[in-house]
């Protein structure tokens, strides 16, 4: 996390969920945007399968009829909610923590942030709190930190605008 910029920067959060960071200050200055959500628009089969095998091998405690089921709600799973949420953004492109360190504006990174495919478009953003860190107390859990694509069907949790 501590740059230099557009790097990927991947951490194991609660022993059993990969977050995928954007580095973005210099060198030596810790920041980062955490990836909380990707709009599936190619691979999709691939991409149920990598999250059915990393919904098995990150559970290892599943009876086989646990994991049946959780590979049944993931193959059930519309196509904008594939990658929804940090840990099923990194399931879903099969990214781990020896992804840190990759280039993500290398345009021949195999992982990497491209401009949008319809050219000049600017989505309806919103700013909300941060969620999932209550432990953090404020000032932490009330800054608008966490930006949203209003009203995206493949943003997780609360959407301001939705």
């Amino acid at each position: 996390m501590y740059g230099p910029p557009g790097l990927a920067y991947v951490y194991l959060v609660y022993g059993m969920h990969d977050c995928l960071n954007l580095v973005t200050e210099p060198d030596g200055e810790p920041a980062a945007l955490l990836v909380r959500a990707i709009e599936p628009m190619e691979g999709i089969d691939l991409m149920r399968a990598d999250r059915i095998s990393r919904s098995i091998a990150r559970r290892r405690a599943l009876t086989d009829q646990r994991a049946v089921a959780a590979a049944d709600r993931i193959a059930r799973l519309p196509r904008e909610r594939l990658a929804s949420g940090p840990g099923s953004v990194t399931a879903a492109f099969g990214i781990d923590t020896s992804w840190t360190g990759i280039d993500l504006c290398d345009p021949i990174s195999p992982l990497r942030v491209e401009p949008s495919p319809d050219g000049d478009v600017r989505p309806v953003v919103g700013a909300t709190p941060r969620i999932g860190i209550g432990y953090a107390g404020d000032p932490w859990t009330e800054r608008p930190w966490r930006f949203v694509e209003r009203g995206h069907p493949s943003v997780s949790g609360p959407v301001a605008g939705r």
